[in-house]
This record gives C-alpha cells, sequence and structure tokens, in this order.
C-alpha cells in the first residue's frame, strides 16, 4: 500500500482531512440570505473562525471547499474558484497543517485552485458516469491528468471519490470492480467512498469490500464519521474526511465547535497509539 506519501504529507498512515466549509460566496444563489450576509469580507472571517477551530483541535489536515454553493455545478463559473482563492489567500498566514481545496463539483477548478494557492491534494469525482441530483453527471480523468501536467500542478495529490454523494454510477458495476478498475486506469493517490450527503454514514462494509481489491492505493471514509464510530471507519480505511460531525451540535449548517473537534481528536489519537 502505497501511504508513505500519506506519512510525509500529513504526519501519520490514518489521517484526519478536516473539512472548512465555506460560506455561500459572489454568485451563489445563498449569498444574501446565508451567514456570509452577502459580505465577501463575513466569509472569510467565518472561514478563519472555522479554521483555527479545526487546527487548535488537532486535526491532521484541512480541505477547504464551497460546500455552501447549494445546488452545486459540475462544471463551475470562473467566480467560485476566484472568490476560494480570495479566501485562502487572506487565511495564508493562519495555516499551519497542510491543505487540499475541492471546488465542487469541478476537477479543473479543484486544480487550478490548488496550483494557485499551495494546495497539498484535491478531492473531487473524477472518473465515472452518474445520474444525480445535478443532472447527467460525467467526467473525464485523463483530461484532468493532463491538464494538471500541463500546468505544472504534478505534485497536487488527487483523492478520487468512487461514490460520490447524491447520484449513482450509471452501469450495473460492484464497489470492487469499479475500485478495481479505477486503481488501474486513473492512478489515483487515494480513492474514497461516501454516504448519500454530507453527514451521512458511509456503509462500513461498503468500505471494507473496496479495499480488500486495491493493491496499491489508501481508501478514505468521505461521510459520517463520528466519535462513535471513528475506530471502526478507521479499522476499514487508511483515513478519513471529517466535516459535520465537527459542527456545533453536529448539524452541518452550524460552525466548527473546537471543543468537539478536540473530543473527537481525543479518540483518533488514542486509536493511533499517540
Amino acid at each position: 500500500m502505497n501511504t508513505a506519501w500519506m506519512k510525509e504529507t500529513f504526519g501519520n498512515e490514518k489521517p484526519i482531512v478536516a473539512m472548512c466549509h465555506f460560506r455561500a460566496m459572489k454568485g451563489d444563489p445563498n449569498f444574501d440570505t446565508d451567514l456570509s450576509e452577502g459580505s465577501m469580507e463575513r466569509v472569510v472571517e467565518l472561514a478563519r473562525r472555522d479554521l483555527l477551530a479545526l487546527q487548535n483541535g488537532g486535526v491532521d489536515a484541512v480541505m477547504f471547499s464551497n460546500e455552501f454553493s447549494l445546488p452545486y455545478l459540475t462544471k463551475t463559473e470562473p467566480i467560485n474558484a476566484i472568490c476560494m482563492a480570495r479566501i485562502i489567500g487572506e487565511l495564508k498566514k493562519d495555516i499551519k497543517i497542510p491543505f487540499g481545496v475541492n471546488v465542487l463539483w469541478d476537477g479543473t477548478a479543484s486544480i487550478d485552485l490548488a496550483a494557485a494557492t499551495g494546495a497539498k491534494f484535491i478531492r473531487e469525482i473524477m472518473s465515472g458516469v452518474y445520474a444525480s441530483d445535478f443532472g447527467l453527471w460525467n467526467t473525464n480523468c485523463g483530461e484532468l491528468a493532463r491538464h494538471r501536467q500541463r500546468i505544472g500542478a504534478k505534485d497536487v495529490r488527487m483523492i478520487f471519490n468512487i461514490v460520490p454523494e447524491a447520484a449513482a454510477y450509471l452501469g450495473n458495476r460492484s464497489i470492487e470492480d469499479i475500485a478495481r478498475s479505477t486503481e488501474f486506469n486513473c492512478q489515483p493517490d487515494v480513492i474514497c467512498v461516501s454516504g448519500l450527503i454530507a453527514g451521512a454514514n458511509t456503509d462500513t462494509q461498503i468500505l471494507s469490500r473496496a479495499k480488500s481489491v486495491l493493491k496499491h492505493t489508501p481508501l478514505f471514509c468521505n461521510t459520517g464519521v463520528r466519535p462513535e464510530n471513528v475506530v471502526e471507519q478507521l479499522e476499514a480505511s487508511d483515513g478519513a474526511v471529517v466535516g459535520t460531525t465537527f459542527k456545533v451540535d453536529g448539524k452541518f449548517e452550524n460552525t466548527v465547535d473546537e471543543a468537539r473537534v478536540a473530543a473527537f481528536m481525543k479518540i483518533v489519537r488514542s486509536y493511533r497509539g499517540e
């Protein structure tokens, strides 16, 4: 299993990557009604507050995403990544841990944002065809790989979500077949598996089945990791992406609660023998 780069990047081989969800930004339908209050300054302020709570709580890395840009686009408008670049630029002096980015749901924009901001990794839907809440969802991982190379971002790690939220793979293929062929054809740095929506449990059996066929690629649990199941999920995977669990009262729409982060990471550190 090729996990050496994870230890080098995250400091361990079972990392917790915390989500820092940006509020609705300029160009988003909810920019005036979300907590952003129609102000990019307010979006930056809230992002900084969440970032510091996650860092102080002890997570291994953070991933910035435009989680409140609902409803999402599969090919984003330039304003999305531009706003995110501004926010990350203003936060740069406060970022003390490795970070990644995710422009929902646009692989090319995610790579561009990573290259512009110095992000270590991206997570995105980069392979497969899906029937989704956003319509027919197509991808082209070959184009993405060549785009990454062309813009000088070959060191940006690619986390492939192969069971995307709010979507179903077109074609009658098992999770084992999808994981096996994605590893061979797409050469991902990590494969991750999700539940139905942000915060929804990822089926541990699905994780175990996917992991059982991977020869070289680490597997992440992408949604629904909580204090009561984190050990079980890490047993079935090589790391986890965590968002909703870290928020006040464990609710997606709320801001990050540093005490919840610290309590969660205490369990993780004990499991990892730290």
